[in-house]
């Protein structure tokens, strides 16, 4: 399952529609609709402000709450004292841009989930297009927001992610649009001490990846013309930031030696309960 690797294009139809600039929306809400985010407070208000700007609210997200992904974000909500809400959803940005192209497109906005939904078929077809897989040959099951999710075989994957990149690089508008507000916006992509954030923050946009659950992480590296896959077989995050930075180190997009703020992800150490490290994670390509 390709889960939150697709969001980047899952918007795609939304900005061809023409429906995103009838709304006014920048780069904040186009960041913010490829974000798996961290339910900071910023990315909290952002996703209300999106919702508020085609008469909707909270309540019309179908992506249930949870805690939010980042400490600060359960920090701040704490501090605040503000609930779990569907807004904290790390897809809540997602499920807003879903919204809002059922809106502008004149479709219900009720049952916006279904994936026989006007909002679903046109997202199926976008990654039908970059993936090379059709839509008849695409299991479809449902991802953990309550959306239509693919299933996708790693390679595919891969080619979508190179051709995005190679998309970027040329300047095709949307895929170069999309882009350029993630690297504008990196915190909204993630949030703090997030890797996807992290890794488009360090190399100034070179490399832009995206997170999905159970194991699942892409890359794109528009200058070289390379997109990356990786899926940890058991589904476990401790493994998937640790190979996809080997990855990007074997095709030459990363040096040997990592920054520091990389580096401490390709160095997970494994912790008791007493807060001792005693043991660690990985890459048997090293």
């Amino acid at each position: 399952m390709w889960r939150s690797c697709a969001k980047p294009f899952l918007v795609l139809p939304f900005l061809a529609s023409g429906g995103f600039d009838q709304l006014g929306w920048g780069n904040e809400e186009l960041a913010l609709s490829c974000a798996s985010h961290g339910g900071e407070p910023e990315h909290v208000a952002l996703a209300a402000r999106m919702l508020d700007s085609i008469g909707l609210e909270e309540g019309d997200l179908v992506c249930g709450s949870h805690e939010p992904l980042s400490v600060r974000g359960v920090k701040m909500a704490r501090e605040l004292g503000v609930p779990w809400s569907r807004l904290h959803n790390n897809c809540s940005g997602k499920h807003a841009a879903m919204l809002a192209r059922a809106f502008t497109a004149g479709y219900h906005t009720g049952g916006y989930e279904r994936v026989d939904h006007g909002v679903q078929r046109s997202c199926l077809a976008e990654v039908a297009a970059w993936t090379g897989v059709s839509t008849d040959d695409m299991p479809v099951g449902v991802d953990g927001c309550g959306v239509p999710v693919m299933a996708l075989p790693i390679d595919r994957m891969a080619l979508a992610y190179a051709r995005w990149g190679r998309a970027v690089a040329a300047g095709d508008e949307l895929p170069a649009r999309t882009a350029d507000a993630i690297r504008a916006h990196p915190h909204l992509l993630g949030g703090t001490d997030r890797f996807d954030t992290i890794l488009v923050e360090e190399t100034q946009g070179a490399i832009i990846s995206k997170v999905g659950a159970e194991g699942v992480h892409c890359a794109a590296v528009p200058a070289m013309g390379i997109g990356v896959a990786v899926k940890v077989e058991d589904g476990a995050a401790r493994a998937q930031h640790i190979a996809l930075l080997r990855a990007l180190q074997s095709v030459g997009a990363l040096p040997e030696t990592l920054p520091p703020r990389l580096a401490d992800w390709k160095r997970r150490g494994i912790r008791n309960t007493r807060g001792e490290v005693v043991g660690g994670v990985r890459s048997v390509a090293e």
